[in-house]
């Protein structure tokens, strides 16, 4: 037996022990790092060729493994940026250089410049929703996007479209010569054959232009309408009229035996076009019920600033406006690897693939291989902090038995110095 190989058989040891101190010790100093993967060091053993008179001692050597597969549990805060997985799959990430990594740590942030960036300061990536469908490119990182919130205020967008529904009464009485709303008179319409409702529609400035409908009863299946800027109503009197100046669009609405809008103006185009704004009126009814409107839309907005970023639960980035509307900006993209475990780690706490993780698929959260996304949610550390204990106390003693061997290594290897004296 080699004096010698004993030494160094300990000293392998306990280098071994020394690894497995130092992943117990990273685990332990990051048992609130959101999202942390536990590490733990597993032994194999180092055999060197020996003969029946001889034995010579080995070692040990270790290797370090990262429970990327396993999850933490959820941490829910009052921030709807942050992000948690619950299922599989990663966020994709990049840092100031470019570089794209993966990550399970979600405590997003709107930096300076909009993006949205996490606390090691990695910014997300997802793909763009301007283009209408957003849809992925499986097998690579093509397409994504740094996801940039700043500069998204709303715009002014001018009305050119919008509809309206509801039902006018069958049994409502007919105007009476002189009353209807296209005389423009100084007597208020009788709302026993009128019904008036208002839409409101943009300008290109954003401006906002509310338009007075009038639908009222002629005759049998004969509905008039009326439509006056409501911006030129009387401002004196009880009621709107007369409007001045009296500039109106009128229209002839004829229904059907079934109550179903049948014509406008003797044409099937069953629309009016108001300033250029085209309006759907395909809905209205006329049957034996009261008067009123159910529904109405228009396209077009008014330039509005963003209140707050909403997140669902399949990635799609809202903004949502000071004026109430929405609008989808991003969806964020998810990536999944054939064996997490496998994945290259790097200092922030994102991986990046190896020859032995197998190769990225981008998708969405919630479709197939993909978990969902949980906003204003964390992913806490797996970190077993009772475990990580006894693992020092045992890495310790370990240690302390490796260097008692080496010790007596080196009390025999004076014992056969002392011989030659």
């Amino acid at each position: 037996m080699s004096l010698f190989g004993t030494m160094k058989t300990a000293v392998s040891g306990m280098n071994a022990q020394a690894n497995r101190l130092g992943t117990v010790g990273d685990n332990i100093a990051n048992s609130s790092t959101t999202a942390y993967k536990s590490a733990s060091t597993s032994f194999s053993s180092l055999v060197l060729p020996s003969t029946n008179g001889a034995y010579n001692s080995g070692g040990v050597e270790t290797n370090v493994n990262y429970s990327v597969s396993e999850q933490g549990a959820l941490e829910y805060t009052t921030s709807g940026s942050d992000l948690a997985i619950q299922g599989d799959g990663f966020f994709v990430v990049q840092n100031s250089a470019g570089d794209v990594f993966l990550t399970r740590a979600g405590g997003f942030t709107v930096d300076d410049s909009g993006f949205l960036v996490n606390d090691a300061g990695y910014m997300l990536l997802g793909y763009s929703a301007d283009g209408g469908a957003v849809t992925t490119v499986v097998n690579s990182y093509d397409g994504l996007v740094p996801i940039n919130v700043a500069g998204s205020e709303l715009s002014a967008v001018e009305s050119t479209s919008g509809s309206l529904s509801g039902n006018l009464n069958s049994s409502a009485d007919s105007a009476t010569a002189g009353t209807l709303p296209s005389d423009n008179g100084t007597v208020d319409v009788d709302q026993d054959t009128t019904l008036k409702t208002s839409l409101t529609t943009y300008d290109g400035l954003g401006n906002k232009v509310v338009y007075d409908f009038y639908y009222t009863k002629t005759s049998d299946s004969t509905w008039e309408l009326s439509v006056y800027d409501s911006a030129n109503a009387a401002t004196s009197g009880s009621g709107s009229f007369p409007y001045d100046p009296a500039t109106s669009v009128t229209a002839e609405m004829k229904f059907d035996a079934a109550g179903k809008l049948s014509t406008i103006d003797g044409t099937s185009d069953l629309s009016v076009v108001v300033n250029g704004i085209t309006i759907d009126l395909s809905k209205m009814t006329q049957l034996a019920s009261k008067s009123s409107i159910s529904s109405g839309d228009v396209n077009g907005s008014a330039p509005s600033s963003i209140s707050d970023v909403e997140i669902a639960s399949d990635g799609t980035v809202y903004a949502n406006y000071a004026d109430g509307s929405s609008k989808a900006l991003y969806q964020v993209a998810l990536a999944s690897v054939e064996s997490p475990d496998n994945l290259t780690l790097y200092s922030g706490n994102v991986y990046k693939t190896s020859s032995t993780s197998g190769v990225v698929t981008i998708g969405f959260a919630g479709s197939s291989g993909f978990g969902s996304i949980v906003s204003g949610a964390l992913e806490t550390s797996n970190v077993d902090l009772a475990s990580e204990l006894t693992e020092m106390i045992e890495a310790q003693r370990s240690y302390t038995a490796n260097s008692k061997v080496f010790q007596t290594g080196s009390d025999l290897m004076d014992v056969l110095i002392n011989l030659v004296r």
